[in-house]
Parts: C-alpha cells; structure tokens; sequence
C-alpha cells in the first residue's frame, strides 16, 4: 500500500539528532559534576592516569574532530601533563592490583 502522503524534508543536514544532543549533555554534565573542584578537566586527567588505553582511545576519536583544517597554520595539540607509569613486571602488575581492589572494597564496605 502507497503511502498517502510524500515524505518531509527531514532533519536538516549536519543538525545533531535530539536523543544524541541530550545524552551527549547528559555524560558532560555527569563527567563535570565527578571531576569535583577541578570539573571535566579533573576527571580527565584522573582518568588518563588510571586508564591511559581507555583515555587514548577516546582522544583518537576527539582529535579528528578538533583538528581545523586551516592549511596556513599547523595543528596545535596541547599535552597534559601526565606521567607514566614506571614499568613494572606482571607479578608487580598483579600484586598492585589485588591491594587496589582490597583498598576499593573496604572503601565500599558499608559501615
């Protein structure tokens, strides 16, 4: 059966999707609220300490997007100050993180 009616314009191009923008603002407002005093920033920099594979992995997906395509001028990135972890063996490795995960469950524990 034809439908009666022609489709609409639609979304214009490039807008973003309503469910998108909201849930993008959502996870901002979250991230900022976390982060405490210091706000996305903080909990940024906390979170490419703890987890620099999950951090670098989303900077990859953030860079294309923050690179200007100004053919006069070369892309600037700033880098945060974090420090890398001294390398450790993966006994060290797994030492480390039993005392995390004990020190987090005592923290969780409720009194």
């Amino acid at each position: 059966m034809k439908h009666p009616l022609p489709p609409g314009p639609g979304r214009p191009k490039g807008s973003t999707n309503k469910i998108n923008a909201l849930l993008r603002d959502a996870i901002l407002q979250a991230t900022t609220e976390a982060g405490g005093k210091a706000g996305l920033v903080g909990y940024l920099r906390v979170q490419a300490a703890k987890s620099p594979a999950a951090f670098l992995a989303l900077l990859g997906k953030v860079l294309p997007t923050q690179l200007a395509s100004d053919p006069d001028a070369p892309p600037a990135i700033a880098v945060l100050g974090i420090d890398r972890p001294p390398p450790e063996t993966r006994e060290e490795w797994l030492a480390r993180r039993k005392r995390e995960m004990a020190e987090q469950g005592k923290r969780d524990a409720v009194p």
